[in-house]
């Protein structure tokens, strides 16, 4: 130690990582806020749309099952983008944790809002080949998605003392 050089602070490197760290939480924070404002504008652009559409579809021909598969599917849509914006709003809120929660709801939405859309197809004419196959291949799904969330909740509820 008489060389007159002083040892490595214990705290330099920590420090770079911890600064490497933050940087790239702020990058992921910026990501995060980049997606909410686009998601937002797609939010406001969906609405709008749903508006028109539903518009279009009470002033034409009145076709009860037309009018409601439409209303469904517009609403469905925005229900979903809503889900992704509040996804994003709790990935900025705490730094980037996702829940999965959130996703399986929406894959649970966009699920059934696939099995309304082909039942109100197949009303006219129904064939096993593909319809019926994708409809089981949805049922499973939203099974599998219903029966995860379910496992999820439980297991949250284990881990939450509150």
């Amino acid at each position: 130690m008489s060389s007159g050089t002083t040892p490595p602070s214990p705290h330099g490197p920590s420090r770079f990582v911890d600064s490497g760290v933050r940087a790239i939480e702020f990058v992921e924070d910026c990501v995060h806020l980049v997606v909410a404002l686009l998601l937002a504008a797609l939010a406001v652009t969906l609405v709008i749309d749903t508006v028109r559409h539903v518009v279009v579809l009470l002033g034409g021909p009145y076709n009860l099952p037309l009018v409601v598969l439409g209303i469904l599917d517009e609403t469905l849509l925005l229900l979903i983008v809503a889900e992704l914006m509040h996804t994003t709003a709790i990935a900025l809120r705490h730094h980037g944790a996702l829940d999965p929660e959130p996703f399986l709801v929406m894959g649970l939405v966009a699920g059934i809002r696939r099995v309304l859309i082909v039942t109100a197809e197949a009303e006219q004419s129904f064939h096993w080949n593909p319809q019926g196959i994708e409809l089981l291949v949805l049922i499973g799904l939203i099974l599998a998605m219903a029966f995860t969330t379910f496992l999820w909740r439980r297991s949250s509820r284990r881990r939450d003392p509150t």
